[in-house]
């Protein structure tokens, strides 16, 4: 396991609208939103960098959990032709806002199909596409030890032999959960924890922090490898 670098692509600023639907949508239900504010350039461009690894050849793209489309504005710009980009959101505002983002973009202006949003939950995507990369904005650590599960065996059986996942977690998470959180609250923590420990024992292929985030945040990288371990 490695620490890879990323480059030095721009991104484009996100408007300060999404920034304020994030935070309303955090105070409804800070549980699936799980922060308070979109992901920032730095580590969008750490999420995507596998994709601009792998371009210009077409490629097959799932983006979960994509809030109101700070990393989808750093991956549409990287679609060359022939690529697909699904997008899974499961809040119904955020999903609309992200049609319109698909609708608008000028990157994808001829392109009709090539990105289409799902108001769904990845456990319930019902498809038979497989994909070359998988980014995850999801707040794995609000949910339960099974949930978890589920949604990482989703994703490893989602990509083709060879592909790649990339997602996040803020730092200093377990510290402030061990400091406040109910007995109940720490025991499903540190279950998801072990969850995610097995996977990235046997699958990670790199680590690394992104300061520049508020707040800053660690990226893994998870390869599924072209033959099952």
């Amino acid at each position: 396991m490695s620490n890879w670098t990323v480059s030095p692509d721009r991104v484009p600023a996100r408007p300060k609208a999404d920034s304020w639907m994030f935070l309303r949508e955090a105070a409804r239900d800070m549980r699936t939103t799980g922060a308070i504010a979109p992901s920032g350039k730095a580590l969008a461009r750490a999420l995507t960098e596998p994709v601009r690894a792998r371009t210009p050849r077409p490629l097959t793209i799932l983006e979960v959990g994509a809030g109101t489309g700070a990393v989808t504005r750093a991956l549409i710009p990287q679609l060359s032709g022939g690529s697909r980009l699904d997008i899974v959101e499961a809040n119904p505002r955020f999903a609309a806002r992200l049609r319109h983002l698909v609708a608008d973009h000028p990157h994808l202006a001829g392109r009709p199909g090539q990105v289409d949003v799902h108001q769904t939950y990845v456990e319930n995507l019902d498809t038979e596409q497989r994909y070359d990369v998988i980014v995850s904005g999801l707040p794995l650590t609000n949910f339960t030890p099974r949930q978890v599960e589920t949604i990482m065996g989703g994703y490893l059986n989602l990509l083709h032999p060879g592909g790649t996942l990339t997602y996040f977690g803020y730092l200093g998470t377990r510290a402030a959960r061990a400091l406040f959180a109910s007995r109940d609250e720490g025991r499903r923590h540190a279950g998801v924890n072990a969850v995610m420990a097995a996977y990235q024992s046997t699958y990670a292929a790199g680590r690394r922090t992104v300061w520049a985030n508020l707040p800053p945040a660690g990226v893994w990288r998870l390869d599924r490898p072209l033959a099952k371990p």
